[in-house]
């Protein structure tokens, strides 16, 4: 009988960009690393604000300060493991060599969750922008899930064509994305930004304990990069130097621009407003009521009131207009990414031999692999099905990709954690300082506390949400059954590593 990993007539090498791993070039430093980390976050803050505000109400702030506290964490436990490991995978990655091989594919597969409903929720949340060109998008959330499904169907089958998005378009829409936020922050914090309206909104409005808690479990998805940094290491010039520089560079912007966008949110509009009117397009509704509070603050000079009405004239025209069209092509470049990831990662599982050979094939043609492509959008789209009848899609969404991701921080926390321990002596160009002596070993105290949070939190969401509860423990359960499976009938070991196959499956 064939082997289940020889070759099929029409196989390839995967030629996706940047997949094959013998032929990759070093070509990424700091500025690039940068770029791609930020371009997944900057993507998420269109819809992270909102759908926090929907659980958390006024604590959203202090929720997003928190959870960005816990992004410091995840940060440096993975400036660490790359240094350590130059290697794609990310958590993946830590987990294989800190613990085993069935410990490393979970790690893998629920980050193949995280990225179906990051592919999910970021097409889902287009409709509502491009609302500003027809409303009914804004409106009808049947309409929008139709249109989220259209989407992503479109993007399935470019990806299977192997057709993909200008990287200098990318770039571009980054850099207006990160100045167009900065813009914001500056005008909200300057002209409007109130301590006492904050305080009222924040105590006015607080939520429920669980409320609360699970606003951080969703804030989560505010802060995706770190794992889109880890899968470039391989193309990174002097990664262990670089991409740790690259890491600090992202928390910085990450944590100013988040902070600084949450609070001027609160000074334009109520919690209560956020959390109706602009819950899936919270930057668009900053856009469209900052103009109309500027007008408050109008200057008594008159030559200046004149020279102000007309600049606050100019915003209430084009900032909306400039929000809808950035925000759409920004949200459909992370939809795309999410199905290209997708690509990469089974990609990565099936050279390691976790997943079975079938997605990993590569189409006759079009030289992508297909199977995986299809196979996981359609769960995509089966994820948002459910919006055709539950008005509350958005929150489901969040929560799974809590689950998801969560579960990924904290095995890379412990990951870091053992490796310290199984290999104390191994190089690590950047090792985590403020470290705890334990049995004779060095633990660092950031990747204690972010395994203890995203652990914690893991568990509050898994006790109170029980779509997230059931539907993620599901998803784990058939990937660890088909990884047994898998692994038995190729006659390979469980827990230990297998043959690498360098270039993907054959």
């Amino acid at each position: 009988m064939r082997d289940s990993w020889e070759r099929k007539p029409g196989d390839r090498i995967i030629h996706l960009h940047r997949l094959e791993r013998h032929r990759l070039r070093r070509v990424l430093g700091v500025p690039g690393l940068w770029a791609t980390g930020y371009g997944d976050v900057g993507s998420s803050i269109y819809y992270a604000l909102g759908i926090v505000a929907l659980v958390a109400l006024g604590a959203t702030p202090v929720v997003l300060g928190i959870a960005g506290i816990i992004f410091v964490f995840n940060a440096l436990t993975y400036a660490e493991g790359v240094s350590m490991l130059p290697e794609s995978g990310g958590s993946s990655s830590f987990a294989r060599h800190g613990f085993n091989e069935l410990i490393g594919f979970i790690a893998g597969w629920s980050l193949v969750f995280s990225y179906v409903v990051t592919i999910a929720i970021s097409s889902f949340t287009i409709p509502s922008y491009l609302g500003y060109f027809w409303q009914p998008l804004k409106e009808s959330q049947v309409l929008a899930v139709l249109v989220s499904i259209g989407i992503v169907a479109f993007l399935t089958a470019l990806n299977v064509l192997g057709v993909r998005e200008s990287t200098f378009l990318s770039l571009s829409m980054a850099i207006i994305d990160v100045v167009t936020q900065v813009f914001l922050v500056f005008l909200g914090m300057v002209f409007l930004f109130d301590p006492h309206l904050l305080a009222e909104n924040v105590t006015l409005y607080w939520p429920e304990p669980h409320n609360f808690v699970f606003g951080i479990a969703v804030a989560s998805i505010a802060f995706t990069g770190v794992e889109s940094v880890s899968q470039l290491v391989e193309e990174t010039r002097r990664p262990q130097v670089r991409a740790p520089r690259a890491y600090v560079a992202m928390m910085v912007t990450v944590l100013v621009l988040f902070a600084g966008i949450s609070l001027v949110a609160f000074s334009v509009m109520t919690p209560q407003q956020l959390a109706t009117d602009w819950a899936t397009d919270p930057v668009a509704g900053i856009a469209a009521t900052m103009p109309d509070r500027l007008a408050l603050s109008a200057p008594a000079d008159p030559a200046l009131n004149i020279l102000f009405n007309w600049f606050v004239s100019g915003l209430r025209h084009l900032l909306p207009l400039l929000v809808a069209v950035l925000a759409a092509t920004i949200l459909l470049i992370a939809t795309n990414a999410g199905v290209l990831g997708i690509s990469r990662l089974s990609f990565s599982l099936g050279e390691h031999q976790e997943l079975p050979q079938v997605f990993s094939r590569i189409h006759r043609r079009f030289r992508t692999p297909y199977i995986a492509i299809l196979v996981f959008s359609a769960i995509a789209v089966l994820l948002q099905i459910p919006g055709l009848f539950l008005p509350n899609l958005f929150t489901l969404l969040g929560g799974l990709y809590a689950f998801g991701s969560l579960l990924t921080f904290a095995l890379a926390h412990a990951s870091i954690l053992a490796l310290r321990v199984r290999q104390p002596d191994h190089a690590r160009p950047f090792k985590l300082s403020w470290n705890v002596l334990i049995k004779g070993r060095q633990l660092p105290v950031t990747a204690i506390l972010g395994l203890i949070a995203t652990t914690g939190i893991w568990v509050v969401l898994i006790v109170f949400q029980p779509y997230s509860r059931w539907l993620g423990i599901a998803w784990m359960i058939v990937g660890v059954a088909l990884y047994y499976w898998f692994r038995k009938r190729a006659h390979l070991p469980i827990l230990h590593a297998a043959r690498k196959l360098r270039g993907g499956p054959k």
